[in-house]
């Protein structure tokens, strides 16, 4: 098949170029928006924490053994570890690409189950948690009191309870870190109280995991022929300060009992002193929303202005919200740029062609080109999974330059026919239609094999 063959057959030539561009309108209105394409390679985070464990014993008692047993996990690349001072442990495993991040979420879980076995009572205690890691992100939002009527931990724990459940609750938003400090038991052990009485740290743990807890305490009367049944009831975990204070440690010689207000101070306040946090300027916190892959960026982000909309008029009074970084932002910059240098260029090449070639025909058919070969680019993307990003639109761009090439030199050479043969293909528009796929076909070409260049490099 050559261009010949479009000439001669002027329907076929049609029916392809219609085709294509609804192909490109149906590819456009279901392509995905994002920042930036999903190139990262599949990456699962395995979390847990050590409290008041340093980072040397953190790697030697938690890192170490979890490693060892994740390592060689199926098309496994590579992983990282951090540990801290504060008893955060963080391992990344990377994967090939094109691995499926929820199997190996699966896999790596597996692994991790057969180290819980040698993972110190404590971190068991705390949880391994196993998870998909989410790179984009989405959006920032601020939380923050102007007039300072609340502080930070006050702010974290509202937007944690009240706004976090409904924004996971969103599709398209896959994770939401809160930066921020929530509410916590801390109990502040009096060293020379504890060195009196021969206690170490150790002994208060045991005594609260002993007398903190919640259990089934079993029923009364249960198969034993009686009119009544009851169920034993009891006071659970505690949730005071006092409550806690009233904790018995252990029973001393004199007949008195040594209580936990006896060698501690119990407060009620922040889980960690490591950061602070203020926006603009104000006690409040951070949360940073991440997009689940293929989803629609800027669909996902109406949605979440719409809630945080809502919530603002629910909120207590000097509680507000405000927008941080917004991906939209970048992206319809992007799409305003490209679409400014398309106009700029289709103006110019009629232009230049009008004033060369003096036919108003010919300076539309350029026109008609362009736009059928860069609407049936999105059908081409569609098709082969890619999304709109600024990648694809950078890329859009490059190409454009080649369809205008093209088109300008299919027309100028048709007019260069003589005039019999000139009108009759320009009448006709086969040779049109021809150079319409033609551009199509290399627009789509260059913009893919830019993109794998630019994955690979990244």
């Amino acid at each position: 098949m050559n261009l010949k063959h479009f000439i001669d057959r002027p329907v076929l030539s049609t029916v392809i170029s219609v085709t294509i561009m609804l192909a490109g309108i149906v590819g456009l209105l279901s392509l995905p928006i994002e920042q930036f394409p999903t190139i990262a390679p599949p990456t699962i985070n395995v979390t847990t924490s050590y409290p008041g464990a340093s980072a040397e014993t953190i790697q030697k008692s938690v890192i170490a053994p979890l490693e060892e047993q994740i390592n060689g996990v199926e098309n496994m690349t590579y992983m990282t570890s951090t540990a801290s001072n504060t008893g955060k442990v963080t391992i990344s495993v990377f994967f090939q690409q094109g691995t499926d991040p929820d199997m190996a979420a699966v896999n790596v879980q597996n692994r991790v189950t057969r180290a819980t076995s040698v993972l110190p009572a404590e971190v068991t205690r705390m949880g391994v948690q196993t998870a998909k890691k989410q790179t984009s992100i989405i959006k920032a939002i601020g939380i923050y009191s102007p007039e300072g009527t609340y502080d930070e931990t006050f702010l974290s724990n509202y937007f944690v309870n009240n706004i976090q459940p409904k924004l996971l609750r969103i599709n398209g938003v896959g994770e939401c870190m809160t930066l921020g400090s929530k509410y916590s038991m801390r109990i502040w052990l009096r060293p020379d109280a504890m060195a009196q009485h021969g206690l170490v740290p150790a002994d208060i743990n045991a005594v609260l995991a002993e007398q903190n807890i919640e259990a089934s305490t079993g029923n009364i009367g249960e198969n034993s022929g009686g009119t009544f049944q009851y169920t034993m009831r009891y006071r659970g975990r505690k949730v005071t300060p006092e409550e806690f204070d009233q904790i018995v440690i252990k029973s001393l010689p004199t007949g008195e009992v040594l209580r936990l207000k006896d060698v501690a101070d119990v407060e009620f306040g922040n889980e960690t002193y490591a950061f602070t946090s203020t926006v603009n300027g104000h006690n409040g916190v951070v949360a940073m929303l991440y997009q689940t892959p293929g989803s629609n960026a800027t669909q996902v982000l109406k949605t979440i202005d719409e809630l945080i909309k809502e919530e603002q008029e629910k909120a207590p009074r000097d509680v507000e919200f405000v927008s941080i970084m917004d991906s939209n932002e970048f992206l319809f910059a992007s799409i305003h740029e490209v679409v400014k240098t398309l106009v700029e260029a289709i103006i110019l090449v009629i232009l230049v062609v009008f004033i060369f070639l003096q036919s108003v025909r010919s300076s539309i058919i350029p026109l008609i080109s362009i736009i059928v070969s860069l609407v049936g680019t999105f059908a081409a993307l569609a098709l082969l999974g890619f999304s709109i990003n600024m990648l694809t639109l950078f890329a859009l761009v490059l190409a454009f330059g080649t369809v205008v090439d093209d088109a300008v030199i299919v027309v100028e050479a048709v007019s260069s026919l003589p005039l019999s043969v000139a009108r009759h293909s320009l009448m006709s528009l086969p040779l049109v239609w021809s150079m319409m796929v033609m551009c199509r076909v290399r627009c789509v070409t260059e913009i893919l094999e830019w993109l794998r260049l630019r994955s690979s490099l990244i």
